[in-house]
Parts: structure tokens; sequence; C-alpha cells
């Protein structure tokens, strides 16, 4: 699934670095940014085959796939040590049927936020990291009204649960930016 170039969605944060334009070490022409985040529009097991399955959807913020597998949208949320932001990967994370149905009828609720984390399942591939970001456990931590869930990787050594407990560089957001880049092409 590609990534693409995507801001946060409480709007807080700006969608590249400010006043960061930079010149890329993989074709050196100029960028503006880097980028603060990215996302894609649907988890790693969302394909044709999928879509085509009675009780499949691919919402905004939801993913239901053959009525069995469920998925919602969220933010997955790293530091910036030298700045004062943070890096954003929009991602998808798979709930039990239970968690999805709790989810759900509280979606529009203000008391959402008073729920107890969701276990999950982080369902997005992220690029350049190895091993794979694929199953990783998670909590899901549910926000206001309009604000997509956090998510809390489970401490392990994997660099990405590593980089959301430490933080990374705005040269690592720089890095991330040109390997993306040059691998997808630019969405609108």
């Amino acid at each position: 699934m590609p990534m693409t170039v995507r801001s946060n969605c409480t709007g807080t944060l700006p969608s590249v670095i400010a006043g960061s334009a930079y010149t890329c070490s993989r074709c050196a022409e100029p960028h503006d940014g880097p980028p603060l985040g990215y996302g894609t529009p649907a988890p790693a097991y969302w394909n044709v085959e999928a879509a085509d399955q009675p009780g499949s959807v691919l919402g905004e913020e939801q993913c239901v796939i053959a009525g069995s597998y469920f998925f919602v949208r969220a933010r997955l949320v790293i530091p910036i040590s030298d700045l004062d932001a943070e890096f954003d990967w929009g991602v998808w994370v798979s709930v039990s049927e239970a968690s999805f149905e709790r989810m759900s009828a509280l979606w529009d609720k203000p008391e959402r936020v008073e729920e107890p984390t969701y276990f999950g399942w982080l369902s997005t591939a992220l690029p350049l990291y190895e091993p794979t970001t694929l199953n990783l456990k998670t909590k899901l931590h549910t926000q206001p009204i309009g604000d997509r869930p956090l998510v809390e990787l489970e401490p392990t050594d994997h660099p990405l649960a590593v980089e959301q407990r430490t933080g990374i560089t705005s040269a690592r957001v720089q890095w991330i930016a040109e390997q993306i880049l040059h691998t997808n092409p630019p969405m609108g």
C-alpha cells in the first residue's frame, strides 16, 4: 500500500517542518519539508479479493473484511527530540469484533474518551522498518470526537517501538522523507 503525506487529524501540527526546505541526498533537488507524517488509505490486508467478499467495507476511519476482521484508523506518534513537534504515522489497527462494536457505539459520544485502552495488532506495514511492523501488539487510546485513536506499541526492542519511546531527530524525519519520496510517487 503506498504511503501518502498527511498531517495529523487535530490540525495542531504543521504538515512539514516550518522553514525547512532541504536538498535531497537522493536526487540533489530542493524540496519543501520534510513532511511530519505519512499514512495509508487501507489496512495491509485490504486488496481486490477482500473488497469483493460479502461483508467487506473500507471507510475513512473503519474497515471490515468479510464480516470477520475489524480495523480502525489511528495515529502512531513519535516525538521529534530536537524540535517541539511530533512525527505521525497514519496506521490501521485490527481489533476484536467486541472492541470494534464498542468503539462504533461510542463513535460520536463525548464519553468515549473515558474508555479503557483497546488491545489491537498493528495492521500497516510501514516502510523502512525491519523486521516488519505488521502484527506488533498495540494499545489504542480513544481521543475526543474528531480525533483518531492514538497507538501505543508494546515496549519491545522493535525499531518502531524504540523510536516511539525515545523519539527521533529532524535528520531522521528528513531521511524518511527522502526514502518515501523516491519509493512512492507523491499523491495528492
